[in-house]
This record gives structure tokens, C-alpha cells and sequence, in this order.
């Protein structure tokens, strides 16, 4: 494996600071209780205390510092090849509230940090879908018109300011871009500021939807609120049974510094590559930080390294001139449809909100969401709030559906008919994990750069499939809903909210 350059750490994280909030210690009544301090959950709790309810934002790592501190922070209506697919499944109509209420979260966000002075480095520019093959024109221009039909500023051009050359894009004006966490955090000092209540290290574990609903933390500190808003990335309650329609996937990330005469000036997306998504950010004087996100693949595929370095050379490849100085991971869930579920829970769910499968576009989707489950709980009125219901179901999705699920068997099930993936502890090399059999028992095992083994059981705590190992971020990951542990067993992503349960530390010869 190639040592990559550059800090393996997000730049938002780096360069976005904040205060500590402290945990939960004690029992806490309020009017809404926001599970999750993303982008969703920050802007919700936010427009909440802004409509003078009493509002306790819950998290179980810190704030914004979850998949939001690992986005590529494009803010634009502009969703790839999206909008000739949601006239053929939503009809007209739906592809322009679609438009229309994307397009709003983007003119709201600008709106907002001129309103409360925040300096998160918003810029307004255009978005470009491409391709590199002629093939895929036709497809482009149709794009294209169902994009401008759906009322956005959307043409077909040919020329970008990529330094490479395409054989067509989808231009979309009126864009933006800007640095998620400092925005973010300026709400939450907001938020705080009108008298609502923030708590870290607080990860949720039970939800009772009484009247009042309760919340239990993983101490036994009980929450009481009148509604509750589950805003935790994908749902940690299954009750919806909304894992059966959402899609986990992750990207890489890398990050470069580029002299400024060389900047695109503007945001890009192709699908051919396995994905490519290219945008510049401010960064020091004469330079850009180039930001490049590709190689999409499924939690728990394996060889993360090697698609990494192959990341790393394209960026290299396109923008010879560019130094790489970060490289990260992001993670999010697509719903069958493609269009995100933001509203109550399941359908009978009367007090419990949800936002989730944002398919990579949380910037636009969370400022949304945020506006839209407001309204919901206060009374407002949205034209595009059954566009976004979760409890919608319709014959259109079913294809996607059990392709989904049909994936999730093949892991459940196939991965139980592989003895191991390692036949013994010796086998692993230092500073990597694999699944053994110790004992009679799926063991997931790492062994640190000294040798020494670390063992984990091997059933993710969410539904029980085995974990795989991520050899670039030396994490355990699971192929069906996405939870992801740390060496030790701890929850770094949900579903999951539970542990991986010890297991005796293996010998090593």
C-alpha cells in the first residue's frame, strides 16, 4: 500500500472549531428533543427556537462533527442526473417542488449567514454535471430540460472551466459553496443564545412515543419531550423500518492546494469514474484548497487504500500543479426513490419526526429539512411536505428496493457461509483486521502495529451482520445499514447504538 501524503483528517474539522457542550446528567423536560447535531438536526432545532419552543439537541459524539464534518459542503439544487428521473417518477409537478425547495435552502443558507454575520466562506457560483464521453450527451441534454423545466437556471454547455476537456455539462446558476462548520457552529451559538440547551457525548439508545414521548440515554438519564426529532444520519430507531429503503454508501475525499490562476471557479460532478466531484475552497493567499471526491462504494467493501491512491492519482493526473494536504471519508444514505424522507416518523407516528437519505446533497436536504419539520411541528404549511413524507409508498421504488435488499441478503447470508476471512490470527499482518473463527465464534480482530491482537465480536449490534474491516481508516464496518465501530467496538456511526462485545484478547505466536 502507497503512503499517501497529506493529513488524514477533514479540513472542515481542522479548521472549524468550537466549544465543548457538556453531556446529559440529569433528567431533562422540554417542548422538542433533536436526536443528532448534523446539518438536520442543528438546523431544526434552530428554526425551533426561533419559533420560541424549548429545545434540547442531542448528541452522541460532538456537534457537527459527524458526517457533516466530513461532507464536500456543496450547497446546490444541482443533484447530479436527477431531475429527468424525478419527472418520469414524481411527475412535473414534483421535479419542480423538488427544484424549488432546494433551491430555497440555498438562497435561505446565504440569507441566513448575512443575517447573523457569519463568516463561513460562502461563495456563489455555478454547478456543472459532466461527461467526458460522447455517449452520454443525449442523456445530458435531457437532463438539462427537465432540469430548466423544474424552474431552475439550468443549460446545456460545452465548455467549463475544468482543465481538461468534456464532451457536454448541465450548468446550473445560482449555486453555492461554503464551509459547513463554521456556519453550522454559528447556529448553535444562536441556538444557545435564545435559550436552547446542547448536550455532547449524549447518544441516545430507546425511544418511548407516549404523550409525552421519552428518551433514554445509553446512562439511564430519561428525556421528556413533547415531540422528538430523529435527525441521527440514518434512523437508530427501526421501528419505521425505513433500513429496508435506504442505501448506505461512502466516498473519498482528497484535498489539495492549487494556485489560484489554476481554480475551475465552480462546482463539478461527473458519474463516470465511479464518481468524480470537483470544488475549490478559499485557503491562503495566491492558492484554493481543490477538494475531489470519488470512488463510491458500499460500507464494509474492503480496499479502501487502494481506491484512495487511485483518487489521489487522477487529482494528480487532472491537476498536475496541485499539492495534497488532506484526504478523508464521507457517508450517506440514498432512499429507492431518490428523494429524501424528512416528516413524521412512520404512520402512526404522531409526535416523532425523521430527516434522512440526503443520497450526498445534506447541505441543500438539512437547511430543508430544518425549515420543513419547523413547520411541521408548529403548524406551518409547506407545499412540498408530501413530497418528502416517509410514510409515501409507491410501486416505483419496488425495482430499487429489492435490489437493495437482495444486497443486505447476500451479506446476512453469504458471509455466514465463509468459514473465516482469515484462517488464524497469525495470518494478519500488523496494523490490519480480518474476520477468525476463535473458539467456534466470528471474531473481528485487529492486530496493532506491534502485533498485539485486539478481538470484537463479529455481529454488527444493529441487525446482526458481520462486520468487514476498512483498512484505510482502520475501522469495522457493516455491508447492510452502515454502522461503523472503532478497533474497540465503539459506535462511530449508526444505525448501530450499541458496543461490538468483547472478546478475550487472542494469543499471537
Amino acid at each position: 500500500m502507497t503512503q499517501l501524503p497529506g493529513t488524514y483528517e477533514s479540513y472542515w474539522m481542522e479548521t472549524g472549531t468550537g466549544p465543548e457542550h457538556p453531556a446529559l446528567a440529569d433528567g431533562l423536560e422540554v417542548d422538542v428533543a433533536v436526536v443528532g447535531a448534523g446539518v438536520a438536526g442543528i438546523c431544526t432545532a434552530w428554526e425551533l427556537v426561533r419559533a420560541g419552543r424549548r429545545v434540547a439537541l442531542l448528541e452522541a459524539d460532538r456537534v457537527a462533527a459527524g458526517v457533516t464534518g466530513y461532507t464536500t459542503a456543496k450547497l446546490s439544487a444541482q443533484h447530479g442526473l436527477l431531475y429527468a428521473q424525478l419527472r418520469k417518477s414524481f411527475g412535473v409537478e414534483g421535479a419542480r417542488q423538488y427544484a424549488r425547495s432546494q433551491q430555497e435552502a440555498v438562497e435561505y443558507v446565504d440569507r441566513v449567514a448575512a443575517e447573523l454575520g457569519i463568516n463561513c466562506e460562502l461563495e456563489r457560483l455555478p454547478a456543472y454535471t459532466y461527461v467526458e464521453s460522447a455517449d452520454a450527451v443525449d442523456q445530458l441534454r435531457a437532463e438539462a430540460d427537465a432540469a430548466r423545466e423544474a424552474g431552475l437556471a439550468a443549460s446545456f454547455v460545452s465548455e467549463t472551466g475544468l482543465p481538461y476537456p468534456v464532451a457536454g455539462a448541465v450548468r446550473v446558476d445560482h449555486q453555492a459553496q461554503f464551509h459547513p462548520r463554521k456556519y453550522l457552529l454559528a447556529l448553535v451559538a444562536d441556538l444557545v443564545g435564545r435559550g436552547g440547551v446542547v448536550h455532547e457525548r449524549t447518544r441516545v439508545v430507546s425511544l418511548d412515543e407516549g404523550e409525552p414521548c421519552r428518551l433514554t440515554t445509553e446512562g439511564g438519564v430519561e428525556i421528556v419531550a413533547r415531540d422528538v426529532v430523529v435527525a441521527t444520519h440514518y434512523p437508530v430507531f427501526d421501528r419505521a423500518l425505513l433500513f429496508s429503503r435506504l442505501e448506505p454508501h461512502r466516498e473519498l475525499v482528497v484535498a489539495a492546494v492549487l494556485p489560484t490562476d489554476h481554480d475551475p471557479q465552480g462546482m463539478y460532478l461527473t458519474q463516470e469514474q465511479n464518481t468524480r466531484s470537483v470544488r475549490t475552497a478559499p485557503y491562503g493567499e495566491g492558492e484554493r484548497l481543490l477538494i475531489v471526491t470519488g470512488e463510491k462504494f458500499k460500507p464494509g467493501v474492503g480496499d479502501v487504500s487502494q481506491r484512495h491512491e487511485r483518487l489521489a492519482a487522477w487529482t494528480m493526473e487532472r491537476f498536475p500543479d496541485a499539492r495534497i494536504t488532506h484526504r478523508w471519508a464521507a457517508q450517506d444514505n440514498t432512499t429507492t426513490d431518490k428523494v429524501p424522507f424528512v416528516g413524521a416518523f412512520h404512520p402512526g407516528s404522531e409526535h416523532v419526526y425523521v430527516a434522512t437519505g440526503f443520497g450526498g446533497w445534506g447541505m441543500s436536504n438539512g437547511a430543508m429539512s430544518g425549515r420543513l419539520i419547523s413547520a411541521l411541528i408548529t403548524g406551518g404549511k409547506v407545499p412540498w411536505a408530501s413530497l418528502y413524507d416517509p410514510r409515501r409508498l409507491h410501486a416505483r421504488e419496488a425495482p430499487s428496493l429489492l435490489k437493495a435488499q437482495g444486497s443486505v441478503l447476500k451479506h446476512f447470508v453469504g458471509d455466514r457461509l465463509r468459514t473465516s476471512h482469515a484462517d488464524s490470527v497469525e495470518e494478519i499482518k500488523p496494523g490490519t483486521g480480518a474476520l477468525v473463527r476463535i473458539e467456534g465464534r466470528r471474531c473481528a480482530v485487529y492486530r496493532d502495529e506491534s502485533g498485539a491482537a485486539h478481538a470484537v465480536s463479529a455481529r454488527c449490534t444493529h441487525l446482526g451482520c458481520l462486520v468487514h474491516f476498512n483498512d484505510a481508516e482502520r475501522a469495522w464496518e457493516c455491508p447492510c445499514h452502515g454502522s461503523r465501530f472503532a478497533i474497540d467496538g465503539s459506535v462511530l456511526q449508526g444505525p448501530a447504538v450499541r458496543p461490538l462485545e468483547p472478546r478475550p484478547r487472542p494469543q499471537t505466536d
